[in-house]
């Protein structure tokens, strides 16, 4: 089969199609290559140009928000929501815990990044619905940083091949305070070196004499009290949340997230992340937001999002671990 390649250009917003064997001088590095076969490039020329197209109408506007292509510009927004999404609801009542807020006061901004070493390098969850689990070790590292003075990456493995039990389904979604739970009553989790992520879910094979952290108790933030998740940010640590992404959620490239497409209901959360800080801009507060689709996308691997609204359902479901 005659294969095509795609080649994504560093430059914001250029692209390049094109066959093999060909060079263009025009474009010295490259982000992202992709390999189609004929009837599948273009397919996927044409899914790519209506992107494009949707992302300069986007910046031509007055939003808060750039949009940029990305690894996702050749996806419609249901192919990436099927590979990369939870595939179904979760319950974000199912677990117990509560957090007790220390009435502040609290800094204008605060960024965990900046206050020490305390947050991991942002990581690729890849074509599964496993980002629950790269925020629970993105905030269990961070705890535990915290704690310790040792920075040590965590398996999402582990918690993708065997917290089933805690109402976890590895590829399909999860919520970080189930994970959290698994932890605990599970006394462990390994390091990334000993389980290493693989993106697919398989059998488990935790082996308890490597267990490198743990976790004495679960903090549940209030549902829908943003308050209390600055609160712990603050003057704890960062906190886990969970939020809906829609599509113009998937080209995001820098600035203030906000949408009107949104829920902001715990049945319509679809993805895990970390909020690591917050801060304000122009009378706009945000949070600061780890995520876990690569350093490439958004503000290498960050982005913000607008805080004090429940944005998205962001302040349904947030927690945090206490080790």
């Amino acid at each position: 089969i005659n294969m095509i390649l795609l080649v994504f250009a560093l430059a914001p917003l250029t692209s390049a199609f094109h066959l093999p064997g060909q060079v263009n001088n025009n474009l010295p590095r490259v982000q992202h290559n992709k390999v189609y076969n004929t009837q599948e490039y273009y397919e996927r020329l044409q899914i790519f140009t209506e992107n494009k197209r949707r992302i300069d109408k986007h910046n031509e506007g007055n939003h808060s928000f750039t949009m940029a292509l990305n690894q996702f510009s050749d996806m419609t927004f249901g192919e990436f929501r099927k590979s990369f999404l939870w595939s179904e609801p979760q319950n974000c009542s199912a677990t117990k815990g509560s957090y007790i807020s220390s009435n502040g006061p609290h800094p204008v901004s605060i960024d965990w990044r900046k206050k020490g070493n305390y947050v991991t390098d942002v990581k690729n969850q890849g074509p599964c619905g496993s980002c629950w689990t790269f925020s629970t070790t993105g905030c269990l590292e961070s705890v535990a940083a915290i704690a310790t003075g040792r920075l040590l990456p965590l398996s999402e493995q582990q918690l993708v091949d065997c917290a089933q039990d805690f109402n976890n389904h590895g590829c399909k979604g999860g919520l970080p305070s189930q994970a959290f739970e698994y932890i605990m009553y599970n006394k462990g989790l390994m390091t990334e070196t000993d389980y290493p992520y693989k993106a697919v879910e398989g059998t488990c094979m935790y082996r308890p004499h490597l267990a490198a952290a743990f976790v004495k108790e679960v903090m549940n933030v209030t549902a829908y009290n943003e308050m209390e998740m600055v609160d712990a940010v603050a003057t704890r640590n960062p906190v886990s949340f969970a939020f809906e992404v829609t599509s113009d959620f998937m080209l995001y490239s820098k600035g203030v997230y906000t949408s009107t497409e949104c829920h902001n209901t715990t049945d319509k959360v679809n993805h895990a992340v970390l909020a690591v800080g917050y801060g304000q801009d122009n009378g706009t507060t945000y949070w600061i937001v780890k995520n876990s689709w690569g350093s490439s996308w958004g503000m290498n691997g960050y982005f913000f999002i607008e805080r004090g609204k429940n944005m998205c359902g962001l302040a349904a479901c947030s927690s945090f671990p206490v080790v």
